[in-house]
């Protein structure tokens, strides 16, 4: 299936959704990620399967030169920071760390586009990762 890279970019732009569960959320990763990436991997509830979906968009349209590997790490948050700076309200430091100044930018995002219901408090629970999900789910098409 063919989508053009506006329609590709219009999913950062317009949302971002697609979450696992609750529990895989909190399973942030501490082991080391590809070459690429030095710190812990996080996909903030994303099985790998919908984090590479994640990274394809990324790699198409926000500046993502890592592996398509599913592990959500530095580079890959770095290039969501840079996403969420342009459209979402994201002011901190581009720093690949997905801390609450992220999670809060990631949930204006996840509320316009992908149902969450809020409050956007930065803290990332089941709501928060059951619209990450669908944002996940929706980026399939850049892979």
């Amino acid at each position: 299936m063919f989508v053009s890279a506006s329609a590709v970019a219009g999913i950062l732009v317009g949302g971002l959704a697609g979450t696992s569960t609750a529990v895989a959320a909190t399973e942030a990763a501490t082991k080391p990620a590809a070459a690429a990436q030095s710190a812990a991997v996080d996909n903030h509830g994303l099985t790998t399967t919908e984090a590479r979906y994640l990274q394809c968009e990324l790699k198409a349209n926000w500046g993502y030169s890592g592996a398509l590997d599913g592990l959500l790490g530095t580079n890959s948050w770095k290039a969501l920071q840079r996403a969420l700076a342009r459209h979402w309200g994201y002011k901190d430091a581009i720093d690949g760390i997905p801390g609450p100044n992220t999670n809060r930018a990631l949930q204006r995002l996840l509320m316009a586009r992908y149902g969450y219901p809020g409050p956007i408090d930065g803290i990332w629970g089941p709501n928060s990762r059951a619209a990450f999900k669908r944002l996940a789910a929706a980026c399939a098409a850049s892979c």
